[in-house]
């Protein structure tokens, strides 16, 4: 069996003929060593082909033409980056793993995934879109209001100071999301209660929890508000210091913890997303968990020191870390197939191609 890893690999800093970037830019890329992680990971289902996800990616998949791709790409220009992987893998009709470009392209736009849960009925904060300045005077929310970029991801835009309490500390922190990420920007009802995120695997009315990961914000440097964003993911939290800030399983109320479940699994069905994801929630006012977002490209970073919360809460249901990966393909392949996988030499080797699509030549 041919497996195609497509990805994109942070650049080293160091390296003399790389262009500077904006801190945050490459944040939802992907180190060297998460790369080789998950390559080796793959490594049991048969020849890994290593295809980095770049102008070149179309014609390096076209040639190598894997069984199916394992989908950890996550773009770098546009509102709908995400998609562009399994958009050209649909195009040449090749199997990859995870959500298809609709879901990716929705979960990332975060006004645009916030609309379908409220039509859906899934608890989400509510929110206002600001595609320049002016529309600050329009926003009808009470303060606090928390603030980021509507399509971004790992962290970028987030920071610590984005929690707003007046009309003059929106417009600034707006001002700046607007100049430094040139996309519009979220403003939400600030939820003043605990957070949490849930990992999901499987499809349909299989699709499942792994244990919910509750956030410990005390663990954050004095002074800092109760907020996981760029500082406490990449900064704060190195593998030399790392935060203690995680507790999975959360230490909650069972019927609280039963109603997180139930909010990520609505959110991942109403989204549209496969095979995995993680959704992030957050508890309002009232105590009703809310949606903040969903993450159908997870990151999933092989170092426990690190703090991935995938592999965190794979762990804790007793997944290592190359089964997480195995599993994640095993659920793409029976979704897209019908049956299992089998990992034996002589079912490999005979792993048929997927289906022609109606009038498509021999």
């Amino acid at each position: 069996m041919r497996i195609g890893l497509a990805y994109n690999q942070k650049p080293d800093p160091s390296a003399p003929d790389e262009p500077p970037s904006a801190t945050d830019a490459f944040a939802e890329w992907d180190e060297p060593l998460t790369i080789d992680a998950v390559a080796h990971a793959l490594d049991r289902f048969g020849s890994v082909v290593r295809l980095e996800a770049d102008a070149a990616f179309p014609h390096k998949l076209a040639l190598a033409r894997p069984d199916i791709v394992f989908n950890m790409a996550e773009g770098l220009h546009g509102q709908a980056r995400e998609s562009l992987v399994p958009a050209i893998c649909e195009f040449l009709n090749v199997r990859y793993t995870g959500s298809d470009p609709l879901a990716l392209a929705l979960s990332l736009h975060k006004g645009r995934a916030k609309e379908v849960l409220a039509y859906r009925g899934v608890p989400t904060a509510p929110f206002a879109c600001i595609e320049q300045l002016a529309d600050v005077e329009r926003v009808a929310l009470p303060y606090p209001v928390f603030v980021k970029p509507i399509a971004e991801g790992s962290g970028k835009g987030v920071f610590s100071d984005n929690v707003c309490a007046s009309l003059a500390q929106l417009e600034e922190r707006a001002r700046f999301l607007l100049e430094q990420y040139a996309e519009p920007v979220i403003v939400e009802t600030y939820l003043p209660g605990p957070e949490f995120t849930v990992a999901i695997l499987g499809n349909g009315p299989t699709a499942y929890c792994l244990p919910v990961i509750g956030f410990d914000f005390s663990a954050l440097p004095a002074g800092a508000p109760p907020v996981y964003g760029y500082e406490a993911k990449w900064i704060w939290d190195t593998p030399e210091r790392p935060l203690a800030i995680f507790k999975c399983p959360a230490p909650v109320a069972p019927a609280l913890y039963r109603q997180i479940e139930r909010t990520a699994l609505e959110a991942y069905h109403a989204l549209g997303c496969r095979d995995w994801c993680r959704v992030d929630i957050r508890v309002d006012r009232f105590g009703v968990p809310n949606v903040l977002e969903l993450n159908p490209l997870p990151g999933i970073i092989p170092d426990p020191a690190m703090n991935s919360c995938f592999p965190k809460a794979a762990r804790a249901a007793g997944l290592s870390y190359d089964e997480l990966v195995q599993e994640v393909v095993h659920i793409a392949w029976r979704r897209l197939t019908g049956q299992d996988l089998d990992v034996s030499t002589d079912a490999l080797l005979a792993v048929p191609p997927p289906p022609q699509p109606a009038g498509a030549p021999a």
